[in-house]
């Protein structure tokens, strides 16, 4: 990924090093692909295609809290594809262990060769061929373990895995009414439709609060319930112990009754 500068004449005509491409400062909120050597200016995102891409950070995130996973998943990340190509897919998930590496390191945060993400999603958009054709064959020639194209148009993601084949990837793919199912996090539930049609980040979050507060409650209402059941033993228990104490003032053994 890069995050370009004002070009002048001679860089546009200039070819780049991956090397420069890191290096490249840019305009704010410009963000550059490189594909063997030429800087490709990136579309401006639309409000659904954020929202989706802020949707599955979050909901990935979660699960992998959730599950003790040492992984992130975040955006604006390259992945260098071929020695003088680096993507800037939507999403990327690689282990926080490499994330820091690229994050101590000075230039574009990008991961080389030696630097194997997970998992990289592309949310389609004008230049929605390359997601489907040119990225897919770089992205299995990387041998990324998992690809998803989330084609909002379609309203279709197909999720590509086993890049190991002869002939790339293969791919399954899930529609509305149909959970997206993730060969690397199998307990993952994604519906599709709530992909195509997310809730805001925040409106999760307090959903979430609400779900621990419940929960909270549901908690204290049970260690009510605990402490209500041991006072009743308690005071049936004292109530024997009297009970007993007065048969044998009375000259009777209780234990024989």
């Amino acid at each position: 990924m890069v995050q370009a500068v004002t070009k002048t004449q001679r860089e546009i005509l200039d070819l780049f090093t991956y090397e420069e491409y890191l290096a490249y400062q840019s305009e704010p909120g410009i963000i550059y692909e490189l594909f063997r050597g030429h800087l490709k200016k990136m579309p401006t995102p639309t409000g659904l295609h954020t929202r989706i891409c802020n949707f599955l950070i979050a909901q990935l995130r979660r699960y992998f809290a959730t599950h003790n996973l040492e992984l992130i998943a975040t955006e604006f990340v390259g992945v260098r594809t071929e020695k003088d190509t680096s993507r800037v897919p939507d999403l990327v998930v690689c282990t926080q262990q490499l994330w820091e590496q690229v994050c101590n390191r000075k230039g574009a945060g990008a991961l080389d060769f030696e630097e194997q993400p997970l998992l990289v999603v592309e949310i389609t958009s004008e230049n929605w061929r390359e997601d489907y054709l040119l990225k897919r064959a770089e992205y299995a020639l990387r041998e990324i373990a998992e690809y998803w194209i989330v084609d909002p148009k379609k309203q279709r993601i197909r999720v590509c895995h086993h890049p190991e084949n002869e002939d790339g990837y293969e791919h399954s793919e899930f529609l509305a009414g149909q959970d997206l199912i993730s060969p690397q996090f199998p307990e993952l539930i994604l519906p599709v439709e709530q992909i195509f049609a997310p809730p805001t980040v925040e409106s999760i979050i307090l959903e979430e609060q609400q779900q621990r507060q419940d929960l909270e409650q549901q908690l204290q209402t049970e260690r009510l319930r605990a402490e209500t059941e041991r006072l009743r033993a308690e005071t049936e228990r004292l109530r024997a112990d009297r009970l007993a104490q007065r048969l044998r003032e009375l000259g009777m053994d209780p234990d024989a009754l």
